[in-house]
């Protein structure tokens, strides 16, 4: 039965390897906003990429809908930062009838770390592709803005770099 998996962590948790790695096994398809926003226009949204994420957020949500009742399984590599935006989504795939679950990206502090340094190294060299560059201040800014579930809120808890 096709259903959505909703990828949540935060920045540089691993959302997009482990969206990839759950790809093969369920036979899914990888919405990514990340991906979206870079293809279209190439990141340069500046100040107003909270505005145009919400927009290719919800265009790909209502393709998601889609894609789900034509019988193929979906994967969300959102992040899905905050308990309202994880419940409203929810509310979203339950209105429309769709089967979905979450997964969380657990990572501890020294691969989060790591992660992040060799995201900004591969940038530098130009190899990051729909990633942009975490300075210290889009870092505060950011962690101030994500929410970690807790575990009644996630069916599938992946621990990455434990």
């Amino acid at each position: 039965m096709p259903k959505v998996m909703l990828i949540c962590g935060k920045i540089c948790s691993g959302k997009s390897y482990y969206a990839r790695k759950i790809k093969e096994q369920e036979n899914a398809v990888i919405l990514s906003t990340d991906e979206a926003t870079f293809d279209l226009i190439d990141n340069e949204q500046g100040e107003f990429y909270n505005i145009f994420g919400d927009r290719v957020n919800k265009y790909l949500r209502k393709k998601t809908v889609e894609i789900v009742k034509a019988g193929a399984s979906v994967i969300l590599d959102w992040g899905f930062w905050t308990r309202a935006g994880r419940k409203e989504i929810s509310e979203y795939f339950q209105a429309h009838g769709i089967a979905y679950e979450w997964h969380y990206v657990d990572i501890d502090e020294k691969t989060w770390h790591k992660n992040i340094d060799e995201r900004n190294r591969k940038i530098k060299a130009g190899n990051g592709g729909s990633d942009f560059y975490v300075d210290e201040g889009l870092m505060r800014k950011l962690l101030a803005r994500f929410e970690a579930p807790v575990r009644e809120e996630i069916d599938v808890w992946y621990k990455a770099g434990y």
